[in-house]
């Protein structure tokens, strides 16, 4: 039943009656709040071909410069400020009925001068403030990274292998046809002479080589007879 109960009281609190002091403050002043945002930007992405894409850490150095100018107004440097009158000889009588004073200015209104006060009012604030932010960012999926660099490198090979296989063909191909006009009697005379001027045509071809030639006697009488 208690526990229903603790339930009724939280759903429907009691009002609760207690004695107040309410107690005001005043004050005045300025603060200038200034923020310096640092948006994340888009990480460096190594792209291989139309889908080989990999991301990697970004190291992001931001240098700011702000400057602030502030003013009052009106500017008013000095103020006015009346003097009253302290003047006390009358409002009392002393033990032979001449008038003294009673400790209060006879003429409390009355200003007999003004005098200038600083008012420490500045006709203008500069502020000028620099640094630097910095913000390092790096994937999460460090696995996938490795697979993706690793995928990058073996694409870079088979870009490689290709390469050299064009460039073999090509030299097979400038090597035969070069060789065959030779042997017809035509060259490039002029800037193109230069495509075939590291081909050189040997005929015959420069092989050593050597024929045993046999002195065997009984041959030579067997064809005689």
């Amino acid at each position: 039943m208690k526990k229903y109960l603790y339930l009724i009281a939280l759903i429907f609190p009691l009002p609760c009656y207690s004695q107040s002091i309410n107690t005001s403050s005043q004050s005045t002043g300025s603060v200038v709040n200034q923020a310096v945002q640092v948006v994340p930007s888009r990480q460096f992405q190594y792209q291989l071909g139309a889908n080989q894409v990999c991301q990697g850490a970004t190291l992001n150095i931001s240098p700011f410069l702000s400057h602030t100018n502030s003013f009052g107004s009106p500017y008013q440097p000095y103020y006015s400020r009346p003097i009253y009158s302290t003047k006390d000889i009358e409002g009392a009588f002393d033990a032979d009925n001449n008038p003294i004073g009673d400790g209060e200015p006879d003429e409390p209104t009355k200003i007999i001068r003004t005098e200038s006060v600083r008012t420490g009012m500045q006709e203008s604030n500069t502020s000028l403030n620099g640094g630097i932010t910095a913000t390092f960012s790096i994937p999460l999926s460090f696995r996938y990274q490795k697979l993706c660099r690793k995928g990058l490198e073996r694409q870079v090979e088979l870009y490689e292998a290709s390469l050299a296989s064009k460039r073999l063909n090509y030299e097979m191909s400038r090597l035969a046809t070069c060789s065959k006009h030779i042997r017809l009697g035509n060259i490039f005379v002029g800037e193109m002479a230069k495509i075939c001027a590291d081909v050189k045509v040997v005929s015959p071809p420069n092989v050593e080589h050597t024929h045993a030639i046999s002195s065997d006697l009984s041959v030579t009488s067997d064809v005689q007879k």
